[in-house]
């Protein structure tokens, strides 16, 4: 038998959603739906729905860990035959003398990790499997962001078919029990002394065959669609939020349910304000002499509208005035607070007039630079 994380490519500790993941990409490359007469793919489709029946479940996974441990598996294993010296036995595998593991207790695990006796060939077919969760980026202007907004958000993925259902066969036609497995979803495969269930190779594990096969979807149960969706997008939704829709991701496969559909958001920047979390920065630009003066200055808030800021005389550059509850909606109630920082504005070219007032009022001032430098 090989090497179940070999045929599925992944490493021995990984985890159930890399498992997952490298199945339904293999799947999809090797299904025989895909590669109709192509037999080299039909029998790796076969390897890869064996390995990922067992890396699936949490309880097979450890067993198969353990015999994996023991030689259980691999070139030259042999299938463990009874009887000191057989081919694949090693005795020293089983601590001193080779009693502390007789061949009961590994026919019990071989039955556990396969789904029934290790000599019965009795199987399990594969349970119904939830689909992969979908995630799809949309952007909305800054101001969509604070008032909210409805979105369609176009969604291209695998689902249930809309002529069959799901089911895979011909609209008045039902798939019947396999005849190899009888339903079960798996045969016996002899393995050098054990017969060892592996996946039924005619129904691939289904326990059912469909002898007309649904033509809109080929027998698959699932068609590839571009859905769209209206998205609500909540004011005050911040820049990488996701909403999670139910239900709406990838179809989930043999009868099981859909994933969910994430909708990641981003937010354009604005040209005026900055956001950060509930709050918003403004910059607003003020000369020199309403800094050394005073002034009150009308100032366009989050969402429209205006308010008047009080400039007291004597504001230095970067001083900043908090106006509270003018920032951004909050998603629970409320707004946050809208944070105005002062440029004090100097002008680059003065005439010969500005130049020779500066002068003059450079002259009254104390020199900044005394209490600082020395």
């Amino acid at each position: 038998m090989s090497d179940f994380y070999q045929t599925l490519g992944v490493p021995k500790n990984a985890s159930q959603d890399d498992i997952k993941k490298a199945f339904r990409k293999l799947a999809r490359d090797f299904h025989p739906d895909k590669n109709p007469g192509d037999k080299k793919a039909e029998e790796k489709f076969k390897q890869v729905s064996e390995a990922y029946e067992t890396l699936s479940d949490a309880e097979k996974r450890k067993q198969y860990d353990e015999l994996s441990r023991l030689g259980a598996f691999g070139p030259g294993a042999g299938g463990f035959r009874p009887g000191a010296g057989g081919p694949g036995f090693d005795p020293s595998m089983f601590g001193q003398g080779g009693a502390q593991f007789d061949m009961g207790d590994l026919g019990d695990i071989l039955g556990n990790l396969f789904g029934g006796g290790a000599a019965g060939g009795r199987g399990r077919r594969r349970a119904a499997e939830r689909g992969d969760d979908l995630q799809v980026d949309v952007t909305v202007s800054f101001d969509d962001s604070l008032h909210g907004v409805t979105v369609r958000v176009p969604v291209d993925k695998p689902d249930t078919c809309d002529t069959c259902h799901g089911s895979g066969a011909r609209p008045g036609t039902t798939p019947k029990v396999c005849p190899q497995c009888q339903g079960r979803g798996s045969i016996a495969r002899n393995l050098g002394g054990f017969a060892m269930p592996q996946t039924c190779p005619q129904c691939r594990g289904n326990g059912t065959i469909i002898e007309h096969p649904c033509t809109a979807c080929g027998g698959s149960g699932v068609q590839h669609k571009t859905k769209r969706y209206a998205v609500k997008i909540p004011a005050g939704v911040k820049d990488g939020s996701k909403i999670r829709i139910k239900g709406k991701g990838e179809a989930g496969l043999r009868g099981g349910p859909s994933g969910d559909l994430f909708v990641r958001v981003g937010v354009e920047p604005d040209d005026l304000f900055e956001r950060r979390g509930d709050d918003v920065v403004l910059d607003v630009p003020v000369t020199i002499s309403e800094a050394a003066l005073g002034t009150s200055v009308r100032i366009p808030i989050p969402g429209g509208g205006r308010v008047a800021l009080k400039v007291p005389a004597g504001s230095q550059d970067g001083r900043t005035f908090r106006v509270r509850g003018k920032g951004a909606p909050k998603l629970k109630g409320g707004h946050g607070d809208l944070h105005v920082r002062l440029h004090v504005h100097v002008p680059e070219k003065l005439t010969k007039e500005q130049k020779q007032l500066f002068e003059k009022l450079g002259a009254t001032l104390p020199d900044p630079r005394v209490a600082v430098l020395g």
